[in-house]
């Protein structure tokens, strides 16, 4: 019965160890994934896309404004 005990008692402590390795080793790959060059890259051009988004709805709304103008001053006539 005691050796039922320690044989369990040295499974769990190994599936402890294992389980701790396996988490630190997560740990260390998200930490270098979210900092790699390659990361860094799509995070600068997301900005880049993002900026181009935002001035090309400017330009929309502008091009839309112009042309509601010009609606209104024809209709005008």
């Amino acid at each position: 019965m005691k050796e039922d005990y320690q044989t369990l008692l040295e499974m769990w402590r190994d599936e402890k160890k294992k389980r701790q390795e396996a988490e630190g080793e997560v740990t260390i790959v998200k930490g270098i994934g979210m900092n790699s060059p390659e990361m860094k890259a799509l995070k600068k051009e997301v900005g880049e896309l993002k900026a181009n988004l935002a001035r090309a709805k400017e330009d929309h709304q502008y091009d839309n404004l112009v042309h509601q103008k010009e609606l209104d001053r024809l209709l005008k006539k």
